[in-house]
């Protein structure tokens, strides 16, 4: 099927693993109903591509997008499926008259910062049934103590130029479950081992996407690439411990982040 589509979300279809991943997921968990009577939200649509996945499974599909000009891409896509309606509204406030088997919500970004996964979800949990589930179902974020090229906050190039050179072990600093309440402020304090020898000016946030139980994905281009944030200088040496605070508000910006050595 050919999608019309804005030119960032033609760049979401062109990231092949991260549609391969969702599809997967969609697939293992309607294998594993016993009903004929689904109901899905696919809240945040972009193009509707997740909505296209889900419509032959499914006998009713709510789906929602908050920009004009991508939602009426949307409808020209998904035009022919009488099963799947479709809303220009706002996911934190949108209000559904039925409750959901399966949330759909790739409202994904690095560390949840930037994107609005976490409040969508704080309301539309609420139209979820009891025995519901959502893809994806959580992620886990590591970070790391790097010198970067660019001392400024960016994204790395999946697959392109390394621009940031490792100098700490990478730790496991927060896992978060999308059926559980979710507190939007995090903050927490890391020791980080120094492998070698340089300059630390950076740390590195990476985002592992658990689709299901079966289904885990790491950064691809358009999955939560690995999100550089400039840090103060500072000269280690091999075997140094280095204590790190770090807190952003999820939902809220990058503009959110803050960190601050522990001395």
């Amino acid at each position: 099927m050919k999608f019309q589509t804005t030119s960032y979300h033609f760049n979401l279809l062109k990231d092949e693993q991260r549609l391969a991943v969702f599809y997967e997921a969609i697939l293992d968990y309607v294998k594993n109903q016993n009903k004929d009577d689904l109901i899905a939200f696919d809240v945040g649509c972009g193009s509707g591509v997740l909505s296209f996945f889900a419509q032959p499974f499914f006998k009713e599909i709510f789906s929602c997008e908050i920009d004009s000009k991508t939602f009426n891409c949307t409808k020209n896509n998904l035009k022919d499926f009488d099963n799947i309606s479709l809303f220009n509204d706002d996911a934190t406030a949108i209000s559904f008259n039925k409750k959901a088997d399966l949330i759909i919500c790739e409202m994904l970004d690095t560390a949840l910062i930037d994107e609005e996964q976490v409040p969508v979800l704080k309301n539309v949990k609420r139209y979820l049934k009891d025995t519901g589930e959502i893809i994806p179902q959580g992620i886990f974020n590591l970070a790391q103590l790097v010198n970067m090229e660019r001392e400024y906050f960016h994204y790395d190039d999946v697959g392109e130029n390394i621009n940031y050179e490792p100098l700490s072990n990478e730790i496991l600093y927060s896992k978060i479950n999308f059926l559980e309440d979710i507190n939007p402020k995090f903050e927490g304090t890391f020791d980080f081992k120094i492998r070698n020898d340089g300059e630390i000016n950076g740390v590195k946030i990476t985002t592992v996407t658990k689709l299901n139980e079966n289904i885990v994905c790491g950064p691809t281009p358009m999955l939560n690439p690995p999100l550089l944030i400039p840090l103060d200088n500072l000269n280690v040496k091999r075997n140094d411990l280095i204590r790190l605070n770090l807190k952003y508000i999820m939902g809220k910006g990058i503009e959110t982040i803050k960190t601050e050595y522990v001395r």
